[in-house]
């Protein structure tokens, strides 16, 4: 490779390419990869994020043998699981889903597993799965359907995005913020940078 290492992020997700940005990194191109996120029947949660993400990378690593541009770049790919003990609950596509994550959630302690995997050209995969704590604060009725009423739940593993107005539910975080967001910053970057990734090139017109 001559030049600058190219990174494609195979994510159609804005909050984890904002991540990137925060971190100074500018992503090539984006390229979601089109992958089944159906958990299989028994799968603990941290399984299925490493096994997720990684087929993520698999799929978007063979979508780029076809993209002359693009072949050749580090592929970077994650995977969010909120799980209350050994359960998965879903990314909420319906009302219904949503307000059944929440009621589970409220008042109680749960955990997001991020898997976070980067695909270099010689189609070797490294990995990291990082483990954050949340807990919640009592939700009332009136919190959850003005809540739902947001639309905000929409899409998000566990019916939520700490980001957003959901923040103000969370009583206590152990580890990683940008776990929540969807994306751990320092695992990413220490990937990255292990890759020979010009981390810091970015830095230079942050302010």
């Amino acid at each position: 490779m001559s030049g600058r290492p190219k990174l494609v992020l195979a994510s159609g997700s804005p909050r984890r390419l904002a991540l990137l940005n925060q971190a100074g990194i500018e992503p090539t191109a984006l390229r979601p990869a089109d992958v089944d996120e159906t958990p299989i029947k028994g799968e603990l949660p941290r399984a299925c994020a490493n096994r997720l993400a990684r087929a993520k990378a698999e799929a978007a690593l063979k979508a780029l043998q076809l993209d002359d541009d693009l072949r050749g770049a580090l592929v970077l790919t994650a995977d969010t699981v909120v799980a209350v003990g050994r359960r998965i609950l879903p990314k909420a596509e319906l009302v219904d889903e949503a307000a059944q994550c929440l009621r589970l959630l409220s008042g109680r302690n749960h955990r997001v597993y991020t898997a976070v995997c980067l695909a270099t050209p010689k189609q070797t995969f490294r990995q990291r799965l990082v483990e954050s704590r949340v807990r919640f604060r009592r939700l009332t009725e009136e919190d959850i359907k003005a809540y739902l009423d947001s639309g905000e739940w929409r899409g998000k593993a566990g019916g939520y995005a700490v980001q957003g107005i959901a923040g103000s539910f969370v009583v206590k975080i152990v580890g990683s913020y940008t776990n929540i967001v969807g994306l751990p910053l320092y695992d990413t970057v220490a990937l990255l940078a292990g890759e020979g990734f010009p981390i810091r090139d970015g830095w230079l017109n942050a302010g």
